[in-house]
């Protein structure tokens, strides 16, 4: 009888525990990183190889992977 008081209380001891820390976590953590929205693909008109559009090169409206394919001109 006595085994399953002194479980008891360390099951009760345990779930404040647990309670309290996530509440910390959730009041006073590091907050998320923002994560930036998704980007359209683009191909690169020399090489082929795709990648996003923020990091294209641009020139007669055609993108470009790097500024010595821009200089080359389209395949």
């Amino acid at each position: 009888m006595k085994y399953l008081i002194v479980l008891a209380v360390i099951a009760v001891v345990y779930a404040l525990w647990r309670s309290q820390r996530g509440t910390a976590a959730r009041r006073g953590g590091t907050p998320r990183p923002r994560i930036a929205p998704p980007q359209d693909m683009v191909r690169c008109a020399q090489c082929g190889v795709h990648l996003p559009q923020g990091e294209a090169l641009w020139k007669d409206g055609r993108s470009y992977c790097c500024s010595a394919h821009r200089d080359q001109g389209p395949a």
